[in-house]
């Protein structure tokens, strides 16, 4: 048995109950226990919540609702708020731990109680962060250099599954809503470093998580097609596309608020 006590289970949904409860089935399969679990729901359809309040009674979970859909913001902000544990797991509905969780997330429990400087572990992305220092038992701190022409150096914080200090939001403020999810998770990206949040990174970062949905980002193909093409043109153009991103996010870390 693997237990948590000092952690709360955060979970937002949207309209997949069969997600979430194979991911809650998933960590009762691996023995894990966690000190509270809330499930923050996005005002589903009656269908989906119907089943995610049966799902309350079997694996006894916090449910937190909203008589309306009102956004990735809104939904990580109230389940944050209704957890009262000195730390927090988020992830999102449509992932699945591996068998490597439990040993992974105890090493990472354990950086974040001996250290407080460090606010996030992430254990799952699409990519690496782009400069990696490499700290203990596979898990490497991400560090940021304003001179790094990478663009993927400023989501140094993501949505994806995270280990997080509870007082996230006192820190690095509530997430913006009302407005896209790529969007509130860029602003928050953004004040992370405005406020110099320190993160570690589990370095093979698709084997403790896996995302069963996939096929349902958005932007996957976007990225593929870039990526794929040949044409000197598209080329040419991706190149000055990321030139532009980068110096749009660098503005953004200085002016935004």
């Amino acid at each position: 048995m693997h237990i948590f006590q000092d952690t709360t289970l955060l979970i937002t949904h949207y309209n997949r109950s069969e997600s979430l409860e194979r991911l809650l089935n998933s960590f009762e399969d691996l023995n894990c226990r966690f000190g509270d679990i809330v499930v923050s729901d996005d005002g589903s359809k009656p269908e989906h919540l119907t089943k995610v309040k049966s799902l309350k009674n079997r694996f006894n979970f916090t449910l937190v609702t909203t008589p309306v859909n009102k956004g990735l913001g809104n939904n990580i902000n109230k389940g944050q708020d209704a957890v009262k544990t000195p730390y927090t797991l988020y992830v999102q509905e449509d992932f699945q731990p591996s068998d490597l969780f439990p040993e992974h997330f105890e090493d990472a429990l354990g950086f974040m109680r001996a250290d407080h400087k460090w606010d996030i572990v992430r254990f799952y992305a699409y990519f690496a962060y782009p400069t990696l220092k490499p700290f203990q038992k596979g898990f490497s701190e991400m560090v940021y250099s304003f001179w790094d022409m990478n663009h993927l150096k400023f989501y140094y914080y993501s949505d994806h599954p995270h280990l997080r200090r509870s007082s996230f939001l006192e820190k690095f403020g509530r997430y913006p809503e009302g407005i896209k999810g790529d969007l509130t998770e860029y602003k928050m990206a953004v004040s992370f470093l405005q406020k110099k949040g320190k993160g570690l990174f589990f370095n093979d970062f698709t084997k403790i998580f896996y995302q069963k949905n996939s096929s349902n980002e958005p932007s996957t193909m976007v990225r593929a097609d870039w990526k794929l093409s040949e044409n000197p043109l598209v080329k040419l153009a991706r190149v000055g596309y990321l030139r532009y991103r980068w110096l749009k996010n660098t503005l953004d870390l200085v002016f935004m608020k």
